[in-house]
């Protein structure tokens, strides 16, 4: 029996603006799953369901990673639809690691994966609600967990259903957005924002347009939904999306160069030890000690409130962290520059794991202070996700889409475990991690780290 672990299935880039459907035939699709039939009628993709047949997909030949998909949709609202996006299907029974860490069973040829909503039907009323759901571009895990938005990943199932009901247009055309990026799913119905979630269920996979089954139900034999303007656009490493631009994120490393950072021990940029290499700002293998070589690089500016997120890939036995609120004037002697810490760190060799307080030094950990809970990291030399946000004085770590840290930095239990850490030492200061402002931080612990998708949303603003 195969075994796949699918949180790890990313693909390299292709071109941009990828055509997925050419308005003409089925080209470049393959049909998966039931039998319903699917044609192209005047460049409009049309997809209409059989009696007695299972779900049907017809899905892309490529797979696709990080993307905006856009569409427009029409279907009978009696009939079911949606449009699957890292998706998979294997040949044979196979075994997966899912997003809950669980070893699960996956029968062969079903279909697995994210999948938009397409539901218009005005009959289709669940309690307590006591009108129709309309939960069209809501995200649905399809073959495996259900409901992730609204359900477990957020979101209220009434609101997002009052929501629904406003934006969709019941028998007429509909227009849907999806933006994945990384960890992070956001759709949009009818220009209005639908889902904003992280989940580190698939990161890559096919898309495919979805023919409900309808059982024996003579009623709905012959329905269709109909699909047009279908664009793919992929996101390469080290760029923004629109949507993106327009929330106020920026990116803090453009791919190329190393412009907005400097040492912090001085005004410039290390000479060494640090390099752009493919996309990507690495910091060179040394002796594995703090800061002692190329140093920790900072921001030039200083954030009060805000969100980050990074991509990160550790050799074995790495050290290394971001560092938020960093106060790089505080220290400009020996060691790593003061500030809050996301741990990076290879738990399994590197001797920081079995040090501090009950694991408060492993991966994704407030460093020193507070564990990680719950977190998945991926293996060693694949790419992870940190994602830090700070609203008020509540902090918030995320690893790969999973929230791993809560607490809020200005609370009696932070003292206390602060009066309990290395930060107890007078030499960080008796409001250590209280800032009101400071600097982001990557740190150069004398091993080879590589960072990537370093971006910003100042919230203070």
């Amino acid at each position: 029996m195969k075994k796949t672990l699918l949180t790890l299935a990313l693909l390299p880039l292709a071109s941009f603006g990828a055509e997925i459907f050419n308005g003409k035939d089925l080209t470049g699709f393959a049909k998966k799953g039931g039998e319903a039939s699917y044609a192209v009628k005047d460049g409009v993709l049309v997809g209409t369901s059989t009696l007695n047949t299972p779900n049907t997909f017809l899905a892309t030949e490529k797979e696709y990673a990080n993307f905006v998909l856009e569409y427009d949709f029409l279907n009978d609202p009696r009939l079911n639809s949606g449009v699957q996006f890292r998706s998979h299907a294997h040949d044979k029974a196979t075994e997966i690691v899912d997003a809950a860490g669980k070893t699960v069973k996956v029968p062969a040829g079903r279909v697995h994966g994210y999948q938009a909503e397409i539901d218009t039907d005005p009959k289709n009323v669940r309690k307590p609600d006591t009108q129709a759901r309309m939960w069209s571009a809501g995200l649905y895990e399809e073959g495996r967990r259900g409901w992730i938005v609204p359900g477990f990943g957020g979101g209220d199932a009434l609101a997002f259903s009052q929501q629904g009901r406003e934006v969709t247009k019941v028998g007429e055309w509909n227009h849907v957005k999806v933006e994945a990026v990384g960890n992070r799913i956001r759709t949009w119905l009818n220009g209005v924002a639908r889902v904003d979630a992280r989940d580190d269920g698939y990161l890559a996979g096919f898309i495919a347009f979805q023919v409900h089954g309808i059982g024996n139900a003579k009623d709905k034999a012959g329905t269709t939904v109909q699909w047009k303007n279908i664009t793919l656009t992929e996101v390469a490493d080290n760029t923004l999306t629109e949507s993106e631009k327009a929330d106020g994120w920026t990116l803090l490393f453009d791919g190329v160069s190393t412009k907005g950072w400097r040492s912090a021990k001085g005004p410039d940029f290390p000479k060494a030890g640090w390099s752009v290499v493919d996309g990507t700002l690495r910091t060179a293998k040394g002796d594995g000690k703090e800061s002692a070589a190329a140093g920790d690089i900072v921001t030039l500016g200083a954030y009060k409130q805000f969100e980050i997120s990074v991509d990160f890939k550790l050799t074995t036995g790495a050290n290394s962290g971001l560092k938020y609120y960093a106060q790089p004037s505080l220290n400009q002697g020996a060691g790593s520059a003061f500030g809050l810490e996301f741990q990076m760190l290879d738990d399994d060799v590197h001797a920081d794991a079995k040090l501090g307080r009950d694991g408060n030094r492993t991966v994704s950990s407030l460093y020193d202070l507070i564990t990680a809970k719950n977190k998945r990291p991926n293996p060693i030399g694949q790419w992870n996700n940190a994602y830090v946000v700070t609203k008020g004085t509540k902090v918030e770590h995320w690893l790969n889409g999973r929230l791993v840290v809560a607490y809020d930095r200005a609370s009696q239990e932070f003292r206390d475990l602060r009066a309990k850490s290395k930060y107890a030492d007078p030499k960080f200061g008796a409001n250590f991690g209280e800032w009101e402002s400071g600097h982001i931080l990557l740190q150069e612990h004398g091993d080879e780290v590589w960072f990537k998708n370093v971006k910003l949303r100042d919230l203070s603003k």
